[in-house]
């Protein structure tokens, strides 16, 4: 028999199995609700936003649904079939400190650069989130694009790479189910904002600022997708 590599399961799988594993067993009964997030991580002694992953992606599986404002609740016994094809995808906390890592020294360093190239590219960037936003959709376009445009910057076709695959991973089905709960028409104006400041320190040479400005921006991302659940209507997304 061949012997395949082993890889270490990402934390917020080996917290969804144990909770799947306890619905499974009757534990916790179809339609009742869930111990709130800051008890289950306190009980399993993991941080809030690995817990949120694992519900996130327990969702997904239709085996929970998050009520906002009333809580988690049990809505089925078993998986979807199709549910566990995302087994590899990667935590959308994972995600946003990894590009806190990196983008704040790729706006460093195009601010050292000071391109006017890349100051119109980033504005037109941002010109396109806001239309979208007045349009009532997400503004992932120019929201890429302003990312993208700060990796280029740097001609490292590598950095290129590493930060286009992990924005897109906001295509996986934990990210999305995510943006579901918190990001809506205030959010995103606020993240405009955000970029805004990235743009005009980029556009001023100022590298400690630049750096800042991103590192703020991604920080202040995390931040909005761990608030406590509340009510939130995310806008619908482009045809």
């Amino acid at each position: 028999m061949p012997l395949h590599a082993i890889e270490p399961r990402r934390l917020y799988r080996q917290i969804a199995d144990q909770l799947r594993a306890l619905i499974a067993a009757g534990e916790f009964a179809l339609g009742s609700r869930l111990p709130p997030e800051r008890d289950l991580a306190a009980q399993l002694g993991v941080s809030r936003p690995s817990v949120r992953e694992a519900l996130i992606a327990l969702e997904v599986e239709r085996l929970v649904e998050v009520r906002m404002g009333s809580g988690i609740y049990v809505t089925a016994l078993a998986p979807v079939a199709q549910a566990r094809e995302f087994d590899a995808a990667l935590g959308p906390f994972d995600i946003i400190r990894a590009r806190q890592l990196i983008e704040s020294e790729l706006a460093a360093l195009a601010a050292r650069q000071k391109s006017a190239a890349v100051g119109k590219r980033l504005r037109a960037s941002i010109k396109r989130m806001e239309d979208d936003i007045a349009r009532g959709v997400l503004p992932i376009r120019g929201d890429r694009d302003f990312h993208v445009a700060l990796a280029e910057a740097s001609a490292n076709a590598a950095l290129v790479r590493v930060v286009t695959e992990l924005f897109d991973e906001r295509n996986n089905p934990l990210f999305e189910q995510l943006g579901r709960h918190f990001e809506n028409p205030r959010s995103w104006r606020q993240a405009v904002t955000e970029h805004r400041a990235v743009m005009r320190a980029v556009a001023a040479g100022d590298v400690a600022a630049a750096r800042a400005a991103m590192r703020l921006h991604l920080g202040n991302s995390h931040d909005r997708f761990a608030a406590a659940w509340i009510d939130a209507t995310p806008p619908r997304k482009a045809a």
